[in-house]
């Protein structure tokens, strides 16, 4: 399933966004670890929902939908060849971890892989929680997986879908985009 998953990302995903999906992978990794180790969650299901939770910001998806990237990449990640062959309670708690990982509310539950991309997103987008990751792993997961001018690449990205959907549930993040464009944490290695 992951060699799978792995081989549709490459063919899916631009380079700076499938570099960002395991950069994402490898500072929840570390992030687990260090942090929450009593964790019951299986890399192999944290790997598949980071190579697949940003596939609905291709631009052929942010404008085939008037759906949030989110949501609609949650729904494609139960589709066709992706994770629809995966046990559906592993395909579906990908699916909502997908959804759910811009959902950055201060209220109500969430599942540990929701928890966890959330967290390894913000680090490499914004450079939140400095803290939980060693230097010398932000380091060499920069080094593995370059971020290629990141920053910029998704702060067009965000413009772009708020262009097209004004309703857009990144909106609901005040000032993401200029969070994403000042991550101090990541701007060396852009």
């Amino acid at each position: 399933l992951a060699q799978r998953i792995t081989s549709y990302a490459l063919t899916h995903l631009p380079e700076r966004t499938y570099n960002h999906s395991l950069r994402v992978y490898y500072f929840g990794l570390a992030i687990k670890a260090s942090r929450f180790p009593g964790w019951l969650l299986t890399d192999e299901t944290f790997f598949l929902a980071c190579l697949l939770h940003d596939i609905g910001t291709t631009d052929a998806h942010l404008e085939n939908t008037r759906l949030s990237f989110e949501y609609y990449g949650g729904f494609l990640a139960l589709e066709g060849d992706t994770i629809s062959l995966a046990p559906r309670d592993q395909a579906e708690s990908i699916a909502e971890a997908i959804i759910r990982h811009q959902d950055l509310r201060e209220t109500g539950s969430i599942s540990s892989l929701g928890q966890l991309i959330q967290l390894a997103t913000l680090f490499d987008n914004t450079g939140s929680y400095p803290d939980l990751v060693h230097e010398t792993t932000i380091q060499e997961v920069n080094i593995r997986y370059p971020r290629h001018g990141w920053s910029g690449c998704f702060a067009d990205t965000i413009d772009k879908e708020i262009a097209l959907k004004p309703w857009a549930h990144t909106t609901v993040i005040e000032g993401f985009k200029d969070r994403v464009l000042n991550n101090t944490l990541m701007n060396k290695y852009e």
